[in-house]
């Protein structure tokens, strides 16, 4: 028997690694997982170059546990080790200091793989380790390190006959759990479904054929349960792939979801190499709720799905997967560390997608404006957050109006321009977020021949300031703003069938039955079919009490409106002022005003009731 101390210079080393190094302990089961890969996959390149001649046999890696002995091993058919080997990769952990060392390389990439760190982060949940491993060496003999979570170690011969390695966890009392099947399967299912290399955890009944017949009967047999898919499409060409194959591999990471839309399939070698598919969901106009979906892999092993640092933020509303073997991770691949190629690889996708959109909008848009409702938020939160897509973006990003029709920035700007553009030269955008609630306000822009957008989305009031801000040449106003009917105003050629005193007496008639202070009563001279009476809202006044409703400042602006009154409507040019009793005159100034109210849903509590009552009385 060998003894030996593992080349540390200090004591303190395993509680570090356990306490410090590894932000969550059940990563434990991919870093030793991920290390017998290697040795299967380094074992499969040596026969690839001829320099292992026998027989590579089943390389499927397998998971044991023994709930009686309190052991958890995984066991591979790789490379194994020799003696020599197993003291310079397992036992010179060699640093000056285990807080130097953590200082040192706490930024660097590719950490793991040095200094047998992944390997040590079996001792977070066993007190014993156990390393019997032979090497695929000709006449090698088979070797056990044991270890206890200390510097100190064993390593003895063993009369193990085939290569490959078993490393044996002793659970530790506080980590039981990890004996539990459920919970195996979990972490599995979790970190290592796509490992390139088979992983059996047990057995599963399967009925086989007991011929090649078709009507042949079948016996059940246990058989391997291999818990993985080794070759996932993302990693295949999209040459070889049809679009049931990426369907199927979308309800595979994510079922029960609804049908993606489109996806991207990544795959660059230069500067840096990244795989993978990015599936764009129907997002519902749900955007928080969605993020968080893309799952982030290095050579097939699962790292993370918060994928923000890789990832612009409006492309976390995407699913999938992306594969880089070049992301910087930290000691423990627990999270991404802030470097050039991240930001490159962000670019790269960022790009692809602007560029896979732009394609879809020019080669199927038909097909594209079919899907605008569903991806259009997603490029409307790209193009307000990221200024390289939104370069791109304006070209394919489209606004819908009333009619159903889709337009881009500029066409939608061709088209209104004529008959929307104000006295400041600027073009006017007409929009509703509540097409049934402004229905009467919409037909009366529609009579004067204006265009209505509709613009129902959380995000669309954030997309219209920032169209806004960008072009400077178009601004939106809803369609009951004061400033649609300033514009209805500037083209009119109606004259008031009212002289100027009949006009000044229908202003205080109906100023007389508003109570609110800060309303403003307005005469004008509309068409006849116009309703009679309008309630108008100032866009600058709207946007900021919606600005400070979102950041929870209360109602610091005042609930202003203005009342416009059409002068040339029959209900005013004729019944109004024709009443002699001045009662009956407050009467219907004060219906109009409510019915106004009731059109913009302003009238409510005791005012709503009372102009019930007073509705049914008059149908009585």
């Amino acid at each position: 028997m060998q003894k030996g101390h593992i080349s540390v210079q200090t004591e303190n080393i395993f509680p570090i690694i356990k306490q410090f190094l590894y932000s969550d302990q059940e990563i434990f089961l991919r870093e030793l997982i991920s290390n017998a890969v290697d040795a299967t996959t380094k074992l499969k390149t040596l026969a690839s170059k001829g320099e292992f001649k026998g027989e590579l046999g089943e390389l499927t890696i397998e998971i044991i546990a023994d709930k009686e002995a309190k052991t958890l091993t995984i066991r591979d058919k790789g490379i194994g080790m020799t003696s020599e080997e197993v003291e310079r990769y397992l036992n010179q952990v060699a640093f000056s200091g285990a807080k130097d060392f953590l200082e040192k390389y706490k930024d660097e990439s590719g950490i793991i793989g040095h200094f047998g760190l992944g390997f040590y982060s079996a001792f977070m949940v066993a007190d014993k380790v156990e390393f019997v491993t032979k090497s695929f060496k000709e006449k090698s003999e088979g070797v056990t390190w044991t270890c206890e979570g200390n510097p100190e170690y064993t390593l003895d011969n063993n009369d193990k006959e085939e290569r490959g390695t078993d490393v044996v966890l002793h659970i530790s009392d506080d980590a039981t759990e990890y004996l539990e099947d459920h919970r195996i399967s979990e972490l599995l299912n979790k970190y290592c479904k796509f490992l390139p290399v088979e992983i059996q955890f047990g057995t599963k009944k399967e009925q086989i054929p007991t011929s090649d017949a078709e009507d042949a009967e079948t016996e059940e047999f246990e058989v391997p349960n291999i818990i993985n898919n080794p070759h996932p499409i993302w990693k295949k060409s999209p040459s070889d792939l049809k679009d049931e194959d990426y369907i199927s591999f979308y309800n595979e990471i994510y079922p029960f979801s609804q049908p993606p839309l489109f996806w991207i399939h990544l795959n660059i070698d230069y500067p840096f190499n990244l795989t993978g598919i990015l599936y764009f969901p129907k997002l519902n106009n749900t955007l928080e709720v969605q993020k968080n979906k893309i799952q982030l892999y290095s050579n097939q092993v699962f790292i993370t799905d918060d994928v923000k640092e890789i990832v612009p933020e409006f492309l976390t509303l995407l699913h999938g997967v992306i594969d880089s073997p070049d992301i910087p991770l930290n000691v423990s691949r627990s999270y991404l560390q802030s470097d050039r190629n991240v930001k490159k690889i962000s670019t790269y996708i960022t790009k692809k997608v602007a560029d896979k959109m732009n394609d879809m909008f020019k080669k199927e848009r038909e097909d594209f404006e079919t899907k605008w409702n569903d991806v259009g938020p997603l490029v409307k939160y790209g193009m307000i957050s990221n200024e390289k897509f939104n370069e791109k973006a304006e070209k394919f990003a489209l606004l819908k109006n009333t009619e159903e029709k889709y337009f881009t920035i500029e066409e939608y700007k061709e088209k209104i321009k004529e008959n929307q553009t104000d006295k400041h030269n600027k073009v006017i955008a007409i929009y509703t977020n509540t097409p049934k609630e402004h229905d009467a306000y919409i037909q009366a822009a529609k009579d004067e021949g204006y265009d209505i957008l509709i613009t129902d989305n959380m995000i669309d009031n954030h997309f219209m300031q920032h169209i806004e801000h960008k072009g400077g040449d178009m601004t939106f106003v809803r369609v009951d703003s004061d400033t649609v009917d300033n514009l209805v105003q500037k083209d009119v050629k109606n004259e008031s069938v009212l002289s100027e005193d009949e006009q000044k007496n229908v202003e205080e008639l109906f100023k007389g039955q508003i109570s609110n202070t800060m309303a403003q009563v307005e005469v004008k001279a509309l068409s006849p079919n116009a309703l009679p009476v309008m309630i108008t809202k100032s866009e600058f006044m709207r946007r900021m009490k919606e600005m400070q409703q979102l950041q929870g400042m209360g109602n610091a602006f005042p609930d202003s409106f203005n009342v416009v009154v059409n002068s040339n409507h029959p209900l005013v040019a004729e019944k109004l002022l024709k009443l002699e009793n001045e009662d009956e005159k407050g009467k219907l100034a004060q219906h109009l005003y409510q019915l106004a109210l009731l059109n913009q849903n302003m009238l409510k509590g005791t005012d709503l009731t009372n102009f019930i009552k007073k509705s049914i009385d008059f149908l009585k």
